[in-house]
């Protein structure tokens, strides 16, 4: 919308409060709105939004899977321990 009647304003600033007040929220929020629409579409730079989360999803999983073999090897070496523990049986 912003990008549709940036024309009609002197400036991208200018169109975007118009919009804000229209649609009801600041103008901050709605360039942030604009920047991720355009890092999304490829015209600037940026992460885009899909390629975000998925980066998110496999941090996620990956300290997870950090935080199973962390459990895994206290576990097995709790369990090795008591095994040297256990008294010797004839």
């Amino acid at each position: 919308m912003v990008l549709d009647h940036e024309a009609d304003h002197p400036s991208r600033w200018a169109a975007m409060i118009s919009i804000a007040e229209k649609i009801g929220c600041s103008a901050h929020t709605l360039n942030e709105w604009v920047k991720k629409a355009e890092m999304d579409s490829g015209k600037r730079a940026g992460v885009p939004t899909d390629m975000a989360d998925r980066l998110k999803a496999l941090e996620r999983e990956n300290r997870e899977l950090r935080q199973a073999n962390e459990i895994l090897r206290k576990a097995s070496a709790y369990f090795a321990q008591a095994e040297l523990d256990r008294p010797f049986k004839r």
